[in-house]
């Protein structure tokens, strides 16, 4: 066993990765710190020295991952993932924009690739992109034949909700949340406008109770498929390891019967 397996195998033990897990989450509570006045005033210094360590922890773990992988390090989509991370903080100037410092938050993501129920999680999202694509066209042409009727419909009265295209957009977009859209606008449009509810309801009914509820369809579905694709992979597995054993002491006991 040469040290690259040696390195591996060190990598993926339970207590290497938990302890990762640990820094993750106690680099992201010194991130926190870092926003209250109060705390840095009084340890500043430490808490930057502490976040120096965790840094320098994830750019040692990263190293030993691609010693260890070689160039197949670049092939996991979740260790670039790790490595595009990570490579934000050690960007020149990070240190003095603030842009760039609070980028740095980011590394707190990297307990998804740490944790494999999150990985399915993000895995099964992605993996309903493809029909999400399709749900969000249907949903801007809605936005679009909404927006065109409510400015022509209530423009001239209410220019601030509906004078233009892109404020009729946003207002729509506002009454799919269901944020204020009865007592906010809805309401308020209908003192002078009595039947405007014939617009509105379906509007809602369409956009928040159908559209909506067949994305969160669509990414429940992705993500039961990704979670059975693992227990079928982990079955096959198993199977093979089950078939080996059983070819091991198949090739056992004949040689023993020719040994007889």
């Amino acid at each position: 066993m040469d040290y690259r397996t040696r390195l591996a195998a060190w990598l993926d033990r339970a207590w290497v990765r938990n302890g990762i897990i640990v820094v993750i989450v106690f680099n992201a509570v010194l991130l926190g710190m870092e926003t209250s006045a109060t705390v840095m005033a009084r340890a500043g210094a430490l808490v930057g020295i502490l976040d120096t360590v965790c840094l320098a922890i994830f750019v040692a773990e990263i190293g030993a991952k691609m010693l260890a992988h070689g160039g197949r390090f670049f092939r996991s989509g979740w260790n670039l993932f790790d490595f595009a991370i990570v490579g934000i903080s050690l960007v020149p100037g990070a240190q003095t924009l603030s842009v760039l410092r609070s980028l740095r938050i980011l590394r707190v993501l990297r307990v998804i690739s740490a944790l494999p129920r999150l990985r399915r999680v993000v895995e099964g999202l992605f993996t309903a992109l493809p029909g999400m694509g399709s749900v969000f066209l249907l949903m801007g042409l809605v936005f679009y034949i909404g927006a065109v009727m409510a400015t022509k419909l209530f423009g001239p009265t209410f220019p601030d909700w509906f004078g233009s295209l892109a404020r009729s957009a946003y207002t729509l977009f506002q009454i799919m949340t269901l944020e204020s859209w009865s007592m906010g606008v809805v309401r308020p449009v209908m003192e002078v406008y009595p039947h405007a509810w014939a617009f509105f309801v379906p509007f809602i009914m369409v956009t928040t109770f159908a559209v909506v509820n067949l994305l969160v369809g669509l990414i429940v579905n992705s993500m039961q498929d990704a979670h059975a694709a693992e227990d079928n992979a982990k079955t096959d597995a198993y199977r093979d390891e089950v078939m080996a054993r059983l070819g091991a002491i198949e090739q056992h006991l004949s040689g023993r019967k020719g040994a007889d």
